[in-house]
């Protein structure tokens, strides 16, 4: 006979998520049981660490845009991960910095905080800043980011070497 202070019976009825013993019995753990059963899962997702694209081989240094959309990009730009859920860099005028927390390969830049200096790639700059807003998906192969966007987007990055 099942320990009473440890389950308890309830309705069976369990709408949609039916299964196994608990509903032919009627027998479901209270609260303390699922406690036991969700508390290391909980403290195993809070104790991992980066998941960001940057623990995934982007966070090492600064990335140089060479292509937007399959067009070569005619202005420098770059992008890095300096800490855990931060991007920063230079566009063609200005530097920025912002957060970049979504779980690799997702990707998005929110937050960004750009200088305000003018300069005759104002246009590139522009280009570049809304490209990296829409960007949703990142890859990382070799030397190479790429930042997509589901209906095909392209933002291209190669390494740069130091």
């Amino acid at each position: 006979m099942p320990r009473l202070d440890i389950l308890r019976r309830r309705p069976v009825g369990l709408g949609p998520f039916q299964y196994g013993l608990a509903v032919e019995s009627g027998i479901v753990p209270d609260g303390t049981m699922r406690l036991i059963f969700i508390l290391p899962l909980l403290l195993a997702t809070a104790c991992q660490g980066n998941e960001t694209v940057a623990a995934y081989g982007a966070g090492n240094g600064s990335w140089q845009l060479t292509e937007i959309d399959g067009v070569p990009f005619p202005a420098r730009a770059t992008l890095s991960f300096p800490e855990p859920g931060r991007i920063a860099g230079e566009a063609p005028c200005n530097i920025y910095s912002g957060r970049m927390d979504a779980p690799y390969p997702w990707f998005e830049a929110k937050d960004l905080a750009v200088t305000r200096r003018a300069c005759p790639d104002l246009a590139e700059e522009t280009t570049f800043f809304e490209g990296l807003s829409a960007m949703t998906l990142s890859e990382i192969s070799g030397d190479t980011l790429i930042l997509s966007t589901p209906d095909g987007r392209e933002m291209v990055f190669t390494k740069d070497q130091p």
